[in-house]
């Protein structure tokens, strides 16, 4: 009878252990309110400990260094999905767990980065393009990635920074595609670039829009949630599609290859996909969500806010980030080099 006692005492202390395993969340800054994280907990009883980056590459080189070790759930962009789960620092998503599957658009699933979702999750897409102090500037000003080369600019732009975005902007607007693995076609983006580093005062990617709220600069690339979130603190902050085309990515949620919370980690997801959660992070964020049932709760002035929804017309030109493969050091050498001519 005591060993039958002392094994139920086992099992229920195991049982409560597990209950409350930490989920680890490893997520880009400023892209996850604190009441969804606090919802969660209460909810289901799991503690969240959340961490931040502000670019691909930094949460690739750590997450790759520890192999998937001491994560749970990650947002990596497009391109990232595709290159991790490829070096196996993903793993599968049992599908069967998500109950709130069905929310996301079907236009955005299935996509070349993992084509049949079995390791990522849409989270949040968006686009990057041009934003501007319209206290500063006039409108219509600036409708090109070409006009930030104009000499009036100089030492009042921001650029993010974040290798591909930049380096996109670039190949843009040398009618190249932001996918290309052509070391001439790189090194002439990077020539370009280096003739507009006079104009650019600052790079950032950790909260560029504060930058723009602290009036440090006037105009530079901004992502779209960045720009209606620095729009509602001050109506004059504007944001335009360049006619070259913005950049497009989607951010997903996966799962580490090394996660300990598996069954966290699926629980979470779902909580995220649920139209109610997803519409906080939707307006609060102010990116565009995958979440079709989260769009038809958002007010009016979100859901039809070309910031955040833009038209087909407004994505003409767009193209989507993808893996770039063994190009990736290409671009990285000009990189560097690009941020020592400032």
């Amino acid at each position: 009878m005591l060993k039958f006692l002392l094994a139920g005492l086992l099992l229920s202390s195991g049982a409560a252990l597990a209950a409350d395993q930490t989920l680890v969340v490893y997520n880009w800054a400023e892209y996850l309110p604190k009441k969804v994280l606090q919802q969660f907990t209460q909810e289901t009883g799991v503690k969240v400990r959340y961490s931040t980056y502000e670019s691909n590459e930094a949460m690739y080189a750590k997450v790759k260094t520890v192999k998937g070790e001491g994560y749970d759930v990650l947002v990596p962009s497009t391109y990232y999905v595709d290159r991790m789960r490829r070096e196996g620092l993903l793993q599968k998503i049992d599908k069967s767990r998500l109950t709130h599957l069905d929310n996301l658009n079907p236009r955005l699933l299935n996509q070349p980065y993992d084509p049949q979702n079995d390791y990522s999750i849409p989270y949040l897409w968006g686009t990057t393009g041009i934003a501007y102090d319209a206290a500063k500037l006039p409108p219509g000003q600036l409708t090109r990635w070409a006009d930030l080369w104009e000499p009036a600019y100089k030492n009042k732009l921001l650029l993010l920074n974040d290798m591909r975005e930049v380096f996109s902007m670039g190949l843009k607007l040398l009618g190249h595609s932001i996918n290309t693995t052509d070391e001439n076609q790189i090194r002439a983006a990077y020539e370009k670039l280096a003739e507009l580093m006079p104009n650019v005062r600052i790079f950032d990617a950790e909260s560029p829009k504060t930058k723009f709220l602290a009036r440090e600069v006037v105009a530079g690339m901004l992502w779209n949630g960045e720009a209606y979130m620095a729009g509602r603190e001050n109506a004059h902050i504007k944001y335009v599609y360049p006619q070259e085309g913005p950049m497009m990515w989607m951010d997903s949620l996966v799962i580490s290859a090394g996660a300990k919370n598996v069954d966290g980690a699926h629980r979470f997801i779902d909580f995220v996909l649920r139209p109610d959660i997803a519409r906080q992070i939707g307006e609060e964020i102010g990116y565009s969500s995958p979440n079709l049932a989260a769009i038809q709760l958002l007010p009016e002035t979100v859901r039809n806010n070309p910031t955040v929804y833009p038209s087909d017309e407004d994505l003409k030109n767009a193209e989507f980030q993808a893996d770039v493969g063994a190009a990736l050091p290409i671009y990285d050498q000009y990189w560097q080099r690009l941020k020592t001519r400032r």
